[in-house]
Order: structure tokens, then C-alpha cells, then sequence
């Protein structure tokens, strides 16, 4: 795993965790926004495709959801050989 997916891990440890307390939810978005084939997945925010699109109409309880998925995606995506 490269520092800055370990960045990227502790990040999202650290979003996921704060989501589960706050209101509204926030968006895990951190303006990468280019999609890893291997994976599908965000190379950003660990998001998929339709969980990016449905972001918008979510309520708080769905983003939480989401939010506790991403940290355990980062080992697939690094897998994936991505720079995340």
C-alpha cells in the first residue's frame, strides 16, 4: 500500500466514523472523480457509480451506510494497482 493510499484509508476512517454522529451527512467526494476499472470504484471516495449518482436523494441513514462500506474498499482498490 502507497502513502497516499494510506492517506486515503485514514481519511476515510476518520469520515466514516464522523458521519455516523453528524447531520447532514457529508459527501465522502474529495474531487478525484475518475472511476478504477479493476475495481469500480471512485479512485477519490471509494463510491460507486450508482451510489455516486444516488448520493443526492439519499437520506442520512443510506449515506451512513455508505460511508461504513469505503475504509474496507481501499484493499481492493489497491489490489486493483491503483495510485489512489
Amino acid at each position: 500500500m502507497t502513502a497516499a493510499q494510506r492517506r486515503l484509508l485514514a481519511d476515510l476512517v476518520r469520515g466514516a466514523a464522523a458521519a455516523q454522529i453528524v447531520a447532514p451527512v457529508p459527501s465522502p467526494c474529495r474531487n478525484v472523480c475518475k472511476m478504477d476499472a479493476a475495481s469500480g470504484y471512485c479512485e477519490g471516495c471509494l463510491r460507486t457509480i450508482p451510489e455516486i449518482a444516488g448520493w443526492s436523494k439519499a437520506d442520512d441513514e443510506e449515506r451512513r451506510r455508505i460511508w461504513a462500506l469505503l475504509p474496507a474498499r481501499v484493499p481492493r482498490l489497491c489490489a486493483a494497482g491503483s495510485e489512489a
